[in-house]
């Protein structure tokens, strides 16, 4: 039941997620009311059910009845399956206190709500940069910078002092130099500056070796579906590809499964 709840509010947050990945790369503002994007009417409120209504209405505008994007019931049931994934991983309350020491368990508590407050910030975030840059090619500055804010809030729920907090800020230039030095090579055409700024949060949330692992995860995976992409003829060898997508994958990937990551990585690189 606990699990179903966590998954309910995760897809009521994905409703806002949709909100901001189609308005943020166009600039527009996200108050005001949702509304179809073919006949322009605003939406009725039995009609912003996350994924029920989208089932309801059989995927078109109750008005226009235009075929709704599939992406809507999408990103709200990845939403709440990544808010269901992100409690899952977290260590139980029942644990907390089992020491007796009151203090100590009331301290834990609080920063496992910060913790639960910074990781299902970053994974929100994550999900309007990948639908953000694959519907538009586009990473919105203002969830760059709130993916950051929770970075550091969570670096912060880890116990980070000085030294880490410096050498997180070295992580972050290392693992943005890649990036940076295709960026510049080829001169914003074939790695965008999004990019850049998106891998220099993921080295300062994940340390450098962790940082340097999501970004060969995101080359790896990102060239992998290049390549059955052009196999199937449904891109061109010059097609354009948004990197912020497979980025976000080597991220999640990374910073869910780093011991394992850890693993894979030094049986092929020993150091």
């Amino acid at each position: 039941m606990f699990y179903i709840l966590i998954f309910i509010l995760g897809i009521a947050v994905g409703s806002f997620l949709n909100v901001l990945i189609d308005r943020l790369p166009q600039e527009e503002t996200i108050m005001g009311r949702s509304h179809c994007d073919h006949c322009k009417k605003d939406l009725e409120r039995h009609d912003l059910l996350p994924i029920f209504s989208y089932i309801y209405l059989g995927g078109r505008c109750r008005r226009c009845k235009t075929k709704l994007s599939f992406y809507y019931p999408l990103v709200e049931f990845i939403t709440g399956a990544m808010f269901v994934w992100v409690f899952m991983h977290l260590r139980p309350v029942g644990e907390i206190g089992r020491t007796g020491d009151i203090g100590e368990a009331l301290l834990t508590i609080h920063n496992q709500t910060l913790t639960v407050i910074a990781l299902l910030g970053i994974v929100s975030c994550a999900i309007v940069i990948f639908f953000s840059d694959f519907k538009y090619q586009i990473i919105p500055d203002s969830i760059q910078v709130t993916m950051f804010s929770f970075s550091f809030l969570y670096l912060i729920t880890q116990g980070i002092t000085p030294n880490i907090f410096l050498n997180h800020v070295l992580a972050a230039f290392i693992t943005m130099l890649p990036i940076l030095v295709l960026f510049l090579i080829t001169k914003g055409k074939g790695m965008g500056f999004g990019d850049v700024k998106l891998a220099f949060t993921m080295g300062f949330l994940l340390g450098i070796k962790g940082g340097l692992a999501s970004v060969y995860i995101g080359f790896i995976t990102g060239a992998a579906i290049g390549i059955i992409l052009i196999i199937f003829r449904i891109r061109k060898l010059r097609s354009k590809i948004a990197f912020g997508p497979f980025l976000i994958i080597g991220l999640l990937t990374a910073f869910f499964f780093n011991y394992k990551v850890d693993q894979i990585m030094r049986s092929f690189y020993p150091f």
